[in-house]
């Protein structure tokens, strides 16, 4: 039997939602009942075991995604990848570049331990690397747990509406660090209108950055639908951010900062006024709403030269108008 399509997903959401029984619903779709069962239970929202059809779809697709990667480093792939390689491509950039070709190819970490084999055999590949050949950290090592977040949900989950970037309220967040790793500034963008919130914390403990994300969006509470962030640690207390301001966070891919890119270009706006390397204890709370406000009111080329506050103000109470480019 083939696999349920969007089509009867869309209708197992309606009557589903109206009340209808499995075995009905089995009934009127012409599907065996253990179908509609297993796609119920495996499909539904993991917080409040509702059914959307939207939701079911990108869960299958994952799936079938995850299937799809384990590809053998074979000989052509492996000729693929060290091409790249010596064009100075970093392992990230390698694997991103023939995904985008249509090409096959292997993960990251795969294509590291192909370099570092390459160089116990006698072989060059590691000096194309940036970091001047330092072995790469192995991810999963035993005294060393970063990014390994529980229950994270991954970005490839996230509506596609989040993309069009036509709304307000898809957040992206993150963390500038100060120097000798001694507190930091929390950025808060929406994606759509360039709007910032920022504030210092103490430190980069999960609970610290938790409570200053919850505190920091309490006035945007109604607004809000989604956070996307990197792995760090410092958001492993996504869930009760999620829970609290009732919204979905997900999770870029490692190594994949473009996922975030709003965010990254806004950051790098905030370094105009907080060098790399400073000191952020001497930094004063007012300091960072002045900057703050100063880049919520400068103008963007991409609004026509409109300023984040106005596009925001648009986007939340006359939408037919916004700047939105």
């Amino acid at each position: 039997m083939s696999h349920l399509s969007n089509e009867e997903r869309i209708k197992i959401e309606l009557l589903y939602s109206s009340g209808y029984k499995q075995a009905e619903i089995s009934t009127i779709l012409s599907r065996d009942k253990s179908v509609i069962s297993r796609e119920i239970l495996r499909n539904s929202d993991k917080r409040n075991g509702t059914y959307r059809a939207s939701l079911a779809e990108r869960k299958s697709k994952n799936r079938q995604q995850e299937k799809s990667k384990h590809i053998s480093f074979t000989e052509e792939v492996q000729q693929n990848v060290e091409v790249l390689l010596r064009l100075d491509y970093s392992p990230e950039q390698v694997y991103s570049t023939l995904l985008k070709q249509g090409k096959a190819t292997v993960s990251p970490e795969r294509i590291y331990q192909h370099i570092w084999r390459d160089k116990q055999k006698g072989g060059n590949l590691y000096s194309h690397l940036s970091n001047n050949g330092r072995k790469y950290r192995k991810r999963g090592n035993k005294k060393d747990n970063r990014g390994i977040i529980k229950n994270r949900i991954s970005i490839d989950r996230r509506p596609i509406v989040v993309d069009k970037r036509d709304r307000f309220g898809d957040l992206e967040v993150d963390l500038i660090i100060g120097k000798n790793h001694n507190q930091a500034i929390l950025t808060i963008n929406d994606r759509t209108s360039g709007m910032l919130k920022m504030k210092k914390v103490e430190s980069k403990e999960a609970n610290v950055v938790t409570q200053a994300i919850n505190d920091l969006l309490e006035d945007w509470k109604p607004y809000l639908y989604t956070i996307t962030a990197d792995n760090g640690k410092e958001f492993a207390g996504h869930e009760l951010v999620a829970e609290y301001l009732n919204v979905d966070y997900y999770f870029a891919h490692p190594y994949h900062s473009w996922e975030r890119g709003s965010n990254e270009n806004l950051n790098g706006l905030i370094r105009q006024y907080f060098k790399k390397g400073s000191d952020f204890t001497k930094i004063t709370s007012q300091r960072i709403i002045e900057v703050q406000n100063k880049l919520n009111s400068r103008p963007r080329k991409r609004f026509n030269y409109e300023n984040p506050i106005f596009v925001m103000n648009q986007l939340l109470f006359n939408p037919k108008v916004a700047f939105v480019t």
